[in-house]
């Protein structure tokens, strides 16, 4: 597996967690499908069969990610969904925007409110939360996959450790980590706390989703440059054991999103406009900017991200985080 050294990567606002996975786990399906189709999970009924869902544009492609601690394919009292995000792959092939949605926006959740976005998830598993996002966006989603951080362990350990790059000193209380400015060699329990920290960092959650994204730049780099193929086996399964899909993602779906993945010039994350925080039924929560989000995503749906981008511009480094 070698890197494509030509791949523009931008990343503006926060996000970015799964789409790096994405890249290797379609990727490998496409070197060898056979061989792992049978190891990934699959849920059925994910995708909400209720009337009303916006219609398809054909420009492009959108697939819902979530990230969580837990296994994320099965909804439980009180589960939710840490990390939510909507990738749009471009009609032209030519890019891929991520758009982290902060979990605790305050959103309409279909039967049930006015709450965070991420209950929607305990409410009623991934059929609902894509009713909550294709409700909050009028975009329609084709595919839904998600992914269990514990299978960070097992990701990293399997490549020898990653290095991520802490622009400060920094201490975890809920875990009990200090973390040194500079360059860090992490382990697989380290990657695991370092992406999951939120506490005594400045801008909290979205710091944390800076710090996913940062440690999966480094991860899908290290195993780009990996050429033992029994780390690069190990890797894969330890992928493709940490991500669920739903059912109507097959080898053969996988396998035309490796192609497209692979030759995308441009990979650029964003964030839905913040209007910013406030406290509702005794808990603090993040208001969305209405005219913001609906200018974000009827770019999506016409498939002109770019010009969104050039217009609102703000990009910010996977280099180097706090």
């Amino acid at each position: 597996m070698l890197r494509n050294k030509g791949r523009r990567r931008v990343a503006i606002g926060c996000g970015g967690l799964a789409l790096g996975l994405m890249v290797l786990l379609a990727s490998g399906f496409y070197l060898l499908q056979r061989a792992y189709n049978g190891e990934v999970r699959r849920v059925a009924g994910a995708l909400p069969t209720a009337p009303g869902r916006p219609s398809s544009t054909g420009r492009g492609e959108n697939w819902l990610l979530i990230g969580s601690d837990r296994r994320a394919d099965i909804p439980s009292m009180g589960a939710r969904a840490d990390t939510i995000m909507l990738v749009h792959l471009s009609g032209r092939g030519d890019r891929v925007s991520l758009i982290s949605i902060p979990r605790d926006g305050w959103v309409p959740v279909p039967g049930h409110g006015t709450t965070k976005i991420n209950a929607a998830f305990a409410y009623g598993g991934p059929p609902l939360l894509i009713r909550t996002v294709e409700q909050l966006t009028h975009v329609r989603v084709d595919h839904y996959a998600a992914l269990d951080f514990g299978g960070f362990v097992k990701m990293t350990d399997t490549l020898g450790g990653v290095d991520v790059t802490i622009t400060k000193r920094t201490h975890d209380p809920m875990h009990n980590r200090t973390w040194e400015a500079g360059r860090r060699h992490l382990n697989g329990a380290e990657a695991l706390d370092f992406v999951r920290q939120r506490w005594n960092l400045p801008s909290g959650d979205l710091d944390r989703i800076k710090r996913q994204q940062a440690f999966l730049h480094a991860l899908a780099d290290k195993a780009m440059d990996t050429r033992n193929p029994i780390r690069i086996d190990r890797f894969v399964r330890a992928v493709t054991g940490s991500v669920t899909v739903d059912d109507s993602v097959t080898a053969g779906t996988l396998r035309r999103l490796a192609r497209r993945l692979l030759k995308t010039s441009l990979t650029e994350y964003l964030t839905v406009p913040v209007a910013g925080t406030a406290e509702r039924d005794r808990q603090s929560v993040v208001l969305l900017d209405e005219d913001g989000m609906r200018t974000l995503f009827t770019t999506v749906r016409q498939d002109r991200v770019g010009d969104y981008v050039a217009r609102n511009g703000a990009a910010n480094s996977v280099d180097a985080v706090r």
